[in-house]
């Protein structure tokens, strides 16, 4: 993991930044959220990619991306919630202005 974090950083700080950028920008849309199965679904998916990485049990060429894969969806996500934070944060503070 930290080979992959020496040789892609330039890649996983793009992918913070993405985050962040979405983050910033999709606060502001209050759309309908995912149905309970939807939520499920998705997060059965993340379970099994983790677990198949914790175990080792891709092989090869293919292990290697889906440990980059984790790690710069890992990355993106973190960006986005920092991004959502501070824009709740900056909206929040903006308005108790009188």
């Amino acid at each position: 993991m930290v080979a992959l974090v020496d040789f892609f950083w330039g890649w996983l700080v793009g992918s913070l930044l993405l985050g962040f950028a979405v983050g910033w920008i999709s606060v502001v849309h209050r759309g309908p959220s995912f149905s309970r199965n939807a939520g499920l679904g998705i997060a059965g998916v993340a379970a099994v990619l983790v677990g198949l990485s914790l175990a080792r049990l891709v092989p090869g060429r293919a292990g290697y991306w889906l440990d980059l894969f984790l790690v710069m969806v890992a990355a993106y996500l973190i960006g986005c919630a920092i991004g959502s934070w501070l824009r709740y944060w900056v909206v929040a503070r903006q308005s108790q202005r009188p």
